[in-house]
Parts: C-alpha cells; sequence; structure tokens
C-alpha cells in the first residue's frame, strides 16, 4: 500500500476514533441522538433509557423510556417522557438537544411532539443529557459545572424511586404529581394522581379525577406520616420530609444499596411499594419477579370509582358487573382499566323529546342486585322521595329518565346518573336492598310474552314421546339415588377428598337458597349430605376466577385437603367443574366464625372459660401446622374471621387460601405480602423472608382481642369504674403491653361485658403470652409449642417488654425502631411443677 493512502486511513481513524471517544454512552447532546433500537445507559449499568413499546412486539405505539438495565430482566419502565403523545415508528423519531438548548423529541414526520420545555440562555451545542444511576435523565451543560437546566426527577410519571423527591416548590407554586397509567400498555395520565396537599399541610393525597381526595397519608409527624403506621416497620429504608420558605419535599432511602425497590401510582389507583426478587436459581438477577410489599390504601375497594360507573368492586379485590349489566370495554378490562365500568346490556327507553321525564311504560325494570351496597368510605349522594311503599318507590324512579337505581327500607331512596363505588359485602344485616334499573329485555318476567302453540301429529307419537320420557327420568333417579349413596359414604369416611359433582352440591344447598355469609372470594351457603344428617357449608366461588383466585382455589385443596385434626375445619371435597365452577366443601359450623361471637353485636356474651378454650384450641390448631405436617404449613391470616366454631364452641382454624407450605429443610421463605392489615407481623410489611413466625405474631393480635372483646384496629376509652382509677385511652395492644409489663391490674384490660367473671392466674398467662407474640423482633417471639405450654400452665412466663414498634407507632419516638432488636426475649421460661 502506497505511504500517501496508508497515512490517509490512518487519519481517517484517528478521527473516528477521536468522534467514538467524544461520545458518551450515558450522553445525548445535539449531535448524538436517540433513535430506533440506539439507547443510552447511565454510567453504573443501573438504568436505560430509548424507544420500547409496552404492548411488546404487537405495540404500533412506542415511547421514550428510563427502565432498569442492570439486574431486573422484566423490561419496568419507570418514566415516559411522551406518555401522552406516541409515535408510531422509533427508526424516523429522534430525541436530541435542540438548538435552543431544550432536549426535543420528534415524530416520523419531523414534528415536535415532547420537549423539556426549559427557558435558558444556553445554545444546543454547550448542553447536554445525561442518565444518571439514579434513573434521573438530567439537562446540563456540558462542561458539566453542576448547574441543572431540567431533570426529569421533577416531573414523575408514575414511579417515585429510591433517593428522588416529590412535594412542591413554594416560590413558584409548582407541585409535582405522580400520575397513573391510563392502562397496563397505555401510559397516558390515568384518572388517579399523588401529589402533595398545595394548600401548604405536610401531607400527600391520592386524588381521583382531579377533585376527588380518597386517600391521605397524614400529617408529618417529625418522623412517619400519621396515617401511614406501617412505615414504623420499614428498617429497610429511612424517610426524610424538608419543609422551608422554599418548598416541602419527601424522600426515602435505602439502607441496602443493592437493593431495587420503587413505589409505583398503579393503573388502580392504589399506591404500592414494589421490591425485585431474584430467583434463587439465578444469582446473576437474569430471572425474578416484582413483589408488592405494601399498599395503600390497603383495600382495593377503599380506592374512589375503582371499578367505574356500575363496577362492583369484589371482596377478592376484582371488578365485575351486576346482573343486567357487562362491561364498557372488554379489552380495557382486560388490561386493568375499568374507568368506563359498565353498560346495560340493553339500553334504557325514554322519551327523548321535549318532555325528557316521560318514561315509556313496561320498556324498563328493575333488577334486585343482591349483597351490593355502596362503599361506606364514601357518600352515597342519594335523595329521598316520598313513598309508602316499595312499588311506590320503584315508581317515582320510573318517572324519571335519569333515576338509575332505588332502595325502599325506613325511607325511599334514589339515585340519578352513574352509580360509583359499589361493593359487594358479607355482612347485609340491615342493609337495604339496592334496585338497579334496567331494560325489561333483561328481567325474565318482564320479558315480552309469547305463547307457542305445539300441535300434536298423532296420539301415538304422543304415548311414545311420554314413554320415552318417563324411561329416562327414572333411570336417571336410580342412578342419582346410587351416585347420591356413594358420595355420602364417601364424604362420610375418613379418608380422601371426593370430587363432587355440581350438580349434587346443588341439590344438597336446594339450589343454593340458604346463604350463611361470605369469604374471601365467595359465598358460603348451608346444605346437606343426600341421605345424610350431617351438615355442609359449601362455599362457592362466584363469577370467572382471576390468576389468584384460582390459586387460592387450588392452594386451599392442597393445604387442608391431606391433613385432619380436631382444630382445624374439614374440608370434605371440591368441585371443579368444566364450565368454571370451583366449590369448596366443609363441615358446617354452627356457631359461626369467632368475631361474630366475640364482637359487639353478638347473641350472647363468650364466658372467660370458653374463650380461654377457643385461645388454647386455635393455638393446637396452628401447632399441628406448623410442626405436625410433613412441611410447615404458615396460615398467613390468622384473625377471628378465620377461627370457625363447632356447637360446642370448640376452634377451628380455617381459610387456607393465602397459607404457604415450607419444606423442613427451610428455615424460612421469601413471598409476598399476604394478610389483613391489623394482624400483620412487621416482618411481612419489611419485605423480608418469613416464618411460622408470622403466625405467632397474629395469634398474639388475636388473644389481646378474645381478652377485650373488642376490635385492636380502633381506638378505645374506657374507666375503671369499680377501682375510680384513671381512664384509659388510646391503641389497645399498646395499652395491654404497658400493663403487662408494669405489673398493673389486668382486669381492667377484661371485656367489660364479662363483669370481671374470669379466672385471674389464666388471665395474666393469656395476657403475657399475647405480649411476648407481638414482638418486634420474631427471635424473640415464642413458638407454638411453647405458646401451648405457657397457656396450659405447664410453663411459667416470664414479664414482657413492651413492643418498640408499639410504642413508636403512638410516641413517633423514632424512625427506624425495627432495626432494634429487643433486649429480651421468649427464651427466658422455666418449666414449672404441675
Amino acid at each position: 500500500m502506497a505511504p500517501t493512502a496508508l497515512l490517509l486511513l490512518m487519519a481517517v481513524a484517528a478521527i473516528l476514533g477521536s468522534s467514538a471517544r467524544s461520545f458518551e454512552s450515558d450522553t445525548i447532546s445535539a449531535d448524538s441522538a436517540v433513535s430506533g433500537d440506539r439507547t443510552i445507559v447511565s454510567k453504573g449499568g443501573r438504568f436505560e433509557l430509548g424507544f420500547f413499546s409496552p404492548a411488546g412486539g404487537s405495540g404500533r405505539n412506542y415511547y421514550v423510556g428510563i427502565w432498569y438495565k442492570m439486574a431486573v430482566s422484566q423490561r419496568t419502565p419507570v418514566w415516559v417522557a411522551n406518555r401522552a403523545a406516541p409515535v408510531s415508528d422509533p427508526a424516523s423519531s429522534r430525541l436530541a438537544v435542540a438548538a435552543d438548548g431544550n432536549l426535543v423529541l420528534t415524530n416520523e414526520a419531523g414534528k415536535h411532539v415532547w420537549s423539556s420545555n426549559v427557558s435558558s440562555s444556553y445554545s444546543g451545542d454547550v448542553v447536554v443529557a445525561v442518565i444518571m444511576d439514579t434513573g434521573s435523565l438530567v439537562l446540563r451543560r456540558r462542561n458539566n459545572d453542576g448547574e441543572v437546566l431540567w431533570q426529569s426527577t421533577d416531573h414523575p410519571t408514575d414511579t417515585w424511586l429510591p433517593g428522588l423527591r416529590l412535594g412542591m416548590n413554594k416560590i413558584t407554586g409548582e407541585v409535582q404529581h405522580m400520575a397513573s397509567w391510563k392502562s397496563s400498555v397505555d401510559p397516558a395520565p390515568g384518572l388517579f394522581s399523588l401529589a402533595i396537599d398545595p394548600n401548604g399541610t405536610d401531607q400527600y393525597f391520592l386524588t381521583w379525577n382531579g377533585t376527588m381526595n380518597f386517600w391521605t397519608s397524614g400529617l408529618w409527624n417529625g418522623y412517619i406520616f400519621a396515617g401511614v403506621p406501617e412505615m414504623m416497620s420499614h428498617a429497610k429504608y429511612d424517610f426524610k420530609f424538608e419543609s422551608d420558605a422554599n418548598g416541602s419535599y419527601f424522600t426515602y432511602s435505602q439502607q441496602d444499596a443493592t437493593a431495587i425497590s420503587r413505589l409505583v401510582l398503579d393503573v388502580s389507583g392504589q399506591m404500592r411499594a414494589i421490591m425485585w426478587l431474584p430467583s434463587s436459581s439465578a444469582g446473576d438477577g437474569d430471572d425474578g419477579e416484582w413483589m408488592v410489599i405494601w399498599t395503600e390504601p390497603h383495600k382495593l375497594c377503599d380506592v374512589y370509582a375503582v371499578c367505574g360507573a356500575f363496577g362492583v368492586c369484589e371482596k377478592n379485590e376484582i371488578c365485575s358487573c351486576p346482573a343486567g349489566f357487562r362491561p364498557s370495554s372488554e379489552e380495557d378490562w382486560g388490561l386493568g382499566d375499568h374507568s368506563h365500568g359498565c353498560r346495560r346490556n340493553h339500553p334504557m327507553r325514554c322519551d327523548g323529546g321535549a318532555n325528557s321525564s316521560v318514561h315509556v311504560k313496561d320498556d324498563d325494570a328493575f333488577l334486585l342486585a343482591p349483597d351490593i351496597s355502596f362503599s361506606l368510605s364514601f357518600p352515597t349522594n342519594s335523595s329521598p322521595a316520598l313513598a309508602s311503599s316499595a312499588q311506590d318507590c320503584s315508581l317515582a324512579c320510573l318517572r324519571t329518565c335519569n333515576c338509575t337505581a332505588y332502595s325502599y327500607g325506613s325511607h325511599c331512596a334514589l339515585w340519578y346518573g352513574d352509580l360509583l363505588n359499589l361493593e359487594r359485602v358479607d355482612d347485609t344485616a340491615g342493609m337495604e336492598e339496592l334496585y338497579l334499573r334496567v331494560s325489561a329485555m333483561d328481567v325474565p318476567s318482564k320479558g315480552h310474552k309469547r305463547t307457542v302453540i305445539f300441535i300434536s301429529i298423532a296420539s301415538v307419537a304422543s304415548i311414545l314421546v311420554l314413554s320415552v320420557i318417563v324411561s329416562v327420568a327414572v333411570m336417571r333417579t336410580l342412578r342419582r339415588r346410587q351416585r347420591s349413596v356413594a358420595f355420602t359414604q364417601a364424604a362420610s369416611e375418613g379418608g380422601s377428598l371426593v370430587a363432587f359433582k355440581y350438580s349434587d352440591m346443588r341439590s344438597a344447598t336446594r339450589n343454593f337458597s340458604e346463604k350463611l355469609g361470605g369469604g374471601g372470594f365467595g359465598s358460603v351457603y348451608k346444605g346437606t349430605l343426600p341421605g345424610s344428617r350431617a351438615a355442609i357449608a359449601v362455599k362457592k366461588l362466584e363469577g370467572r376466577l382471576s390468576g389468584v383466585g384460582e390459586k387460592q382455589f387450588r392452594n386451599e385443596v392442597r393445604t387442608i385437603g391431606v391433613i385432619q385434626h380436631v382444630n382445624l375445619v374439614r374440608l370434605r371435597g371440591f368441585v371443579c367443574s368444566r364450565s368454571g365452577e370451583r366449590l369448596l366443601v366443609y363441615d358446617h359450623m354452627p356457631n359461626g366464625s369467632l368475631d361474630r361471637a366475640l364482637f359487639a353485636g353478638a347473641p350472647a356474651v363468650l364466658s372467660w372459660l370458653a374463650r380461654f378454650r377457643i385461645a388454647v384450641g386455635a393455638a393446637r390448631g396452628l401447632l399441628y401446622l406448623h410442626e405436625g405436617c410433613r412441611d410447615c404449613i404458615i396460615h398467613c391470616d390468622i384473625k377471628p374471621e378465620n377461627i370457625l366454631l363447632d356447637a360446642a364452641l370448640l376452634p377451628k382454624v380455617a381459610d387456607f387460601g393465602m397459607a404457604k407450605l415450607v419444606g423442613r429443610d427451610f428455615s424460612r421463605v421469601l413471598t409476598t405480602v399476604r394478610g389483613t392489615v391489623g394482624y400483620l407481623a412487621p416482618e411481612w410489611i419489611a419485605g423480608v423472608p418469613v416464618t411460622a413466625k408470622a403466625d405467632v405474631y397474629s395469634y398474639g393480635m388475636v388473644l389481646l382481642e378474645i381478652v377485650s372483646g373488642r376490635r385492636n384496629a380502633r381506638r378505645w376509652c374506657w374507666t375503671d369504674t369499680e377501682q375510680e382509677g384513671p381512664s384509659f385511652s388510646g391503641y389497645f395492644p399498646l395499652v395491654a403491653a404497658r400493663m403487662v409489663s408494669g405489673g398493673e391490674d389486668l382486669a381492667v384490660l377484661l371485656d367489660e361485658r364479662l363483669r370481671g367473671d374470669a379466672d385471674v392466674a389464666e388471665l395474666e398467662r393469656v395476657c403475657r403470652v399475647a405480649c411476648w407474640c407481638v414482638q418486634d423482633d420474631e427471635a424473640c417471639r415464642p413458638t407454638m409449642e411453647q405458646v401451648v405450654q405457657a397457656l396450659e400452665g405447664v410453663v411459667a412466663v416470664d414479664v414482657p417488654p413492651v413492643p418498640r414498634s408499639l410504642q413508636a407507632l403512638v410516641e413517633g419516638s423514632a424512625g427506624s425502631v425495627m432495626s432494634a432488636r429487643t433486649s429480651a426475649c421468649f427464651d427466658g421460661i422455666a418449666e414449672s411443677p404441675i
């Protein structure tokens, strides 16, 4: 090769090399745009920015977003630039710094669809955009002098990352808002938002449609937000709230820099704390899943208009439509967007002329919405009407086209327009029935009557047909009797589960006519096994099960179906039909659940002897689950509602839909948060692996409720009237723990309905055991074997310390109490002579 040509090649290589070195992989500039498949990655490799489609390969809309690059195998966007203005061709679209120094996205037609929209005196040749390892995209001068012109974290979408702040600038009045995605494949702003109170109070609001505040964090007390006591239990996080004349901002940070977590305002309207859980078989983080460790509001049904107009929030926290209605958009519902709610199967018929209040006779009717009421969390906005009967009330509604529902109890109530916040309830006692207005075509008794006349061709044919019908009926009756005897014998034996037929259970429950109550995923009906007097309770899982519902059904069968104990509810069998029907068949418990027998409104007051036996029996049932089976079974949802009482008030632990099996080779398991607020152990909320001690904590909370006859979650005030001593008020578990620790008279903790009629020694043992069970550190809680021994007086029980999380919850004494271990643990007990 000629020397001149060689020198030319070397010069070109030098120029290209210099150009390559000048381009930084974490930087966007005027001459280094993001387009097509090209992305930029933060220096530490944690985050990546580029074009993506939420719908995957089938998507037609593309967005510029930031997602996790390192450790997280699923592409999870944490920020979206053009969330309301997608592009269709990323290859011909580009994100670059414009001449005026702004970061600008142009689509395939060269039109500006998004911009950082900041006023700056710098031109585009001296400005760059850099993606940081915090997940923020920062627009600054090229020389990196620290002056930030704009940053994505000041304009969040649906995700709040650790270390980033959310609040308001008091000088400009600008308030940062997080807004949910419209659906799982549409990042456009949805109906739900989170922001600090613009009026200057130190609290945050979740808002629906920009108008209705339906959740508040409560005021900042110097350590936590008063409405989020779970913050006390998060040892993994540090919290900081700053407020001065310039602004108010809240931020949180992780103590473990290697952990991956985020706060997300979900499509459903819930705020969720989510942590990445790597697969145990993938140490490099190539596989895993996101785990929800905390939600606000705790119940999905407490989200305003979560299921849209006429949508019903079910007990299993999914949305459904009442009879006579269907989803307004099946596609949107499938993507998690229920904002458009439900629509009638057939539209109502009203006179649309000048007199819109005139109703066309017999075209509309009403359908009863059984077990459906308005959420108690929100106003119902009903209007009273004069009516002397239910029929008059319905006629009053029919007179006006925009009247959509009525109820008649103590008075006539009418509703107009779209109905929001409908919810299926368990306890219908005292609840007025709600009737929804529908087309008469959807009401069988109101449909158009048609007479069909069948003419016999020949009498011989009629006789033959009748003979065939009689023969078939006789054969079916004989088979039914044989099958009835067979499954009655199988169900009565103590062997394996019986796979019943749906028709058998329909007959056993007289077509599900006697409803006992509601469970987590459906209603419970009383029945009798054919050919037997044995009463059964049939749990009917209503509607099409979601993935979670199906999993809980299978979990219940797998868990309780293979074990038997006197203090565990007996599962006799199940129904799993091709048509999607799912039934669980249990022994019937005539005294219902413990909450109905224990709390206010119970038909009779449980004696102390009955309460003590229930406490011991439930403990024995849990002991069997933890130590008596091949695998340790963690129930995960111990509460009074899940302890049933038979005719002799013998307790039976029930509802194993959330149970978790742990092999004997393992001591703990990391799983998604499950259970009920008020009974959750701190480790659930902290997102760390749990053991059977999580059940121990829940059991301790139940013990306290057995003593007091009150819900722990409510604030109570009471006075020791007999001693004429001081009044007590506050969170009952803390009051009880302080009195036990201080050696005070525990009789004042007893349910006042018992009038002091209790064994003093048993009461003291129960209270001490309960306070040991609710210790913050699981290592300091007793096992269920030690609990049973302590309750039965086999071992003596030391005085427990006051759990620090209970103190901090009321006093706000520390922001990370869960990081400190209790100084004393339940290991200093000694056997007592008996």
